[in-house]
């Protein structure tokens, strides 16, 4: 059992706007991975492929915090909610949709050794 949270922040960049709109999440790799707790934050994006089916959310960031803190802490930095306001909420942003979605490692019913 871990405490790691993993995330995949998926984002539909706006007609035209896939290209303009990996730049600037880029941009925010560098001091995401100075963050406390940050394991991985890598930028990807969609590939053709013949074993992989395509969808309109082309852009993805793959990441694994340390715990659920160390995300939340994230999501508190003022450059993350400065993007998310320009970018995702504001009208003039490049992003049509975003979809942020939090994992973990454990299953259900994990069944955790007791340490006394």
């Amino acid at each position: 059992m871990t405490s790691r949270v993993y995330v995949l922040a998926q984002f539909k960049a706006k007609p035209g706007k896939e290209a303009e709109l990996f730049e600037v999440l880029k941009a925010l790799e560098p001091d995401s991975y100075r963050e406390k707790g940050c394991i991985q934050y890598m930028l990807t994006r969609q590939i053709a492929h013949p074993s992989a089916t395509n969808n309109d959310y082309t852009i993805v960031f793959n990441e694994i915090w340390e715990d659920a803190e160390a995300w939340a802490a994230h999501g508190r930095r003022k450059q993350i909610q400065h993007f998310f306001e320009t970018q995702v909420q504001a009208e003039s942003g490049l992003v049509e949709d975003a979809i942020v979605t939090a994992y973990s490692d454990e299953g259900h019913d994990f069944d955790a050794p007791i340490y006394e």
